[in-house]
């Protein structure tokens, strides 16, 4: 609900007043349909069409040919897939119907794909839908908290940029769970803008509730821009500063229970009635919230991580890793470099930074015209928001150690948006003072060089596209500057100069969007824009999602030496066959799948486990959930996914198997690797061992490209 928040008020100046007054519904403004059109009484006619064209727009680009993407990342789709069909596996976001093992993640995202595959039917389209209408709402929900304070047009304006910022149309139209964060952070700062009006602890207290449902979605990132809120309001609510405290305790209290009740239940609820907590090394949710999913982001010490943790006994690949950082110091981590320049670097330039430099500007010269407003000014704290909310996110995952993939950006776009959005109107307005007609057209022509930039990483995609930009934006930034010499007399004039002008910056991250929007994605790392736009970890060939990973000169890969190797790139470990059925991250081992993407298991394959499926708890057992995920979606049965996503986990021991195996709970074994049933880069010691027991006590047949062993043989 835009406005004042209630039918009784409405916002008298959409750009300077913070003040608000009573008027009465609006019942006979003549028929709903052209109420609908027209908006509010004091906005210009073309407000409320403009508004509407762009969610229709951004819901075109979200959801156009959304199919294509197939299951998108299969990990999740298989764990939506269980919790369609149990309460249980709702609950704790289990990776399989019969709760072995949960997904490394809080389940709030997964949820709403639950509801939506209850209702609709487990689908591509069930599971991916939420995602792009997430996305709508979020643009919908941040032209409301920026129009707020700096009016329509700078509202519209952040909507657009956030809208096509290429990390952005990726997310939206994927599966995993930074959609539906970035939403409920948005919704947090709306929720926070609201409050500061009228000091309204209803508001602030909103506002927790949703970083809180946020920390249920992706756990501790959620929390990153609390301090930002927290301080702004402690800065600018026009209320005393006792209860300005106040609130902040009791916003801090529902954010504590929006987010602690889940948690409580799982820590809480015996151990042997739940599944095991995927990604943590002692079936704790709070190893998984303080060590995976935790400070062990920042850190680089990921016990458990593929790359980082003790996947093979040690706790790395030596030097700098396999993916070409700088090691653990010297300004990189195993995640690729580190420091202020890695948000424009290779692997993250194109996904989140096109308007990046503009944003920082622009938030400078708000700032700085802003420097005596009042301490409770609206438009300034509004500014503090954001900026805070861009620069704290912004230095978390420039100096992050930790795992950290490109997609992880999508939560800077509204921020970015927002601070383009209020920093073009913001100048704009004050377009007589040299000043600020030299902010606008630097953030001008500077997004234009710098597109150019990024547009040259992929020369032989549209190559005019980039001369077009660089041409149209420094032109433009040429007759801003100059600005009213030129059009003194003719606003139309000045209008046409600054809308191309905002055409020129938008139309290379809208052109990587569409690009975007008309491929398929899948896999665990999804990347934005043509083929060849991103390199380093986050990266899969192409940037198309993890198709498998070849080392320099085409080899076979990165893997480290023997089982406690020494750290060298070596040799792949023990059951783990290069160039096999199964080799490298995302290999397919048969249809089977790899480490980070699932493939499609054979039809062979898929009768074999279905005969007489109800009879056991799991149709089979693999090593690693990408393996398992692609023959759960395939058969509808749960399948036990050993070790987890990474294979690491350490869980099941071996004796528990054996005693499963024994009861006839499982019914067949599949080997994930070419050279032996455990294999792959992602198997661990506990998961090697399931494996070799298997292959020492039963024999195997194959089926459909793939070492099968029948485990009530």
């Amino acid at each position: 609900m835009s406005g004042a928040g209630a039918a009784g008020f409405r916002v008298t100046s959409l750009a300077d007043s913070d003040t608000l007054t009573r008027r009465a519904p609006s019942a006979r403004e003549g028929g709903r349909a052209r109420a609908l059109l027209r908006g509010r009484a004091d906005d210009p006619a073309w407000v409320r069409p403009a508004l509407i064209g762009l969610l229709a727009a951004t819901a075109a680009l979200y959801l156009v040919d959304l199919a294509a993407s197939g299951w998108a990342n299969s990990f999740y789709s298989a764990a939506v897939q269980a919790g369609s069909s149990s309460w249980k596996a709702f609950f704790f976001g289990s990776f399989d119907s019969s709760n072995f093992i949960t997904v490394d993640k809080p389940p709030a995202s997964l949820w709403v794909m639950d509801l939506s595959a209850r209702v609709f039917g487990v689908s591509s389209w069930s599971i991916l839908v939420p995602q792009a209408l997430e996305g709508v709402a979020a643009v919908g929900l941040l032209y409301a908290t920026v129009r707020r304070r700096f009016g329509a047009p700078a509202g519209l304006l952040a909507g657009a940029v956030f809208a096509l910022t290429p990390v952005a149309a990726l997310m939206f139209r994927f599966n995993n769970p930074d959609a539906l964060l970035t939403l409920l952070l948005v919704g947090a700062a709306y929720a926070v803008t609201r409050a500061l009006e009228e000091a309204r602890t209803s508001w602030l207290v909103l506002a927790g509730a949703l970083v809180g449902l946020g920390f249920l979605t992706k756990m501790l990132q959620a929390l990153i821009v609390v301090p930002g809120f927290a301080a702004v309001y402690l800065l600018a609510a026009p209320t005393p500063l006792r209860r300005r405290l106040w609130q902040l305790v009791l916003s801090g209290i529902a954010l504590v229970v929006s987010a602690g009740w889940w948690v409580a239940a799982v820590a809480l609820w015996p151990a042997s009635s739940r599944p095991y907590i995927g990604g943590s090394q002692d079936n704790s949710i709070l190893n998984l919230i303080f060590g995976y999913n935790g400070f062990g982001r920042l850190t680089g010490n990921e016990t458990g991580s593929v790359i980082g943790g003790r996947v093979f006994g040690q706790t790395g690949f030596g030097g700098g890793g396999p993916f070409g950082g700088n090691g653990a110091g010297g300004g990189g981590s195993m995640w690729g470099p580190t420091g202020l320049t890695r948000l424009f670097g290779a692997e993250m330039g194109t996904q989140i930074a096109w308007l990046l430099p503009a944003a920082l500007l622009f938030l400078a010269a708000l700032l700085v015209g802003l420097r005596r407003a009042r301490r409770t000014d609206g438009r300034r704290a509004a500014v503090l928001i954001w900026g805070s909310w861009l620069l704290v996110t912004g230095a978390v995952f420039s100096f992050s150690q930790g795992i950290i993939h490109p997609y992880y950006n999508v939560v800077l776009a509204p921020a970015i948006g927002a601070l383009v959005g209020m920093g073009v109107v913001w100048t704009w307005q004050r377009r007589e003072s040299l000043l600020a007609r030299l902010t606008l057209a630097a953030a001008v022509a500077g997004t234009g060089v710098w597109a150019f930039v990024l547009l040259d990483r992929t020369p032989s995609w549209h190559p005019a596209l980039r001369y077009g930009v660089l041409v149209v934006s420094c032109a433009a930034a040429v007759l801003l500057a100059v600005g009213p010499q030129l059009w003194d007399g003719h606003r139309s004039l000045g209008r046409t100069v600054l809308l191309v002008a905002v055409a020129a910056v938008l139309a290379a991250p809208a052109a990587y969007s569409t690009e975007t929007a008309s491929t398929a994605h899948s896999g665990a790392l999804p990347s934005a824009g043509p083929a060849g736009s991103i390199s380093g970890p986050g990266a899969g060939p192409g940037g198309r999602g993890f198709r498998g990973f070849r080392g320099p000169g085409g080899g076979a890969g990165f893997f480290p030496g023997g089982q406690g190797g020494t750290g060298s790139i070596g040799g792949p470990p023990a059951g783990f066959a290069p160039g096999g059925p199964g080799a490298g991250f995302g290999g397919r081992a048969g249809g089977l799948g790899g480490l980070l993407d699932a493939g499609t298991p054979s039809a062979a394959l898929t009768s074999l486990l279905e005969q007489n499926a109800s009879s056991y708890r799991w149709v089979a057992a693999v090593v690693g959930s990408n393996s398992a995920a692609g023959v759960q979606l395939a058969t509808g049965e749960p399948v036990m996914a050993i070790g987890g996503f990474n294979g690491t986990d350490p869980w099941p021991a071996l004796a528990w198997f054996e005693k499963a195996v024994a009861a006839g709970e499982i019914h067949y074994f599949i080997a994930s690797g070419g050279g032996g049933p455990g294999g792959g880069i992602g198997s661990s010691q506990i998961s090697q061992a399931i494996a070799n027991w298997v292959q020492g006590n039963f024999t195997a047949t194959t089926v459909g490209g793939v070492s099968v062993y029948d485990l009530t043989g």
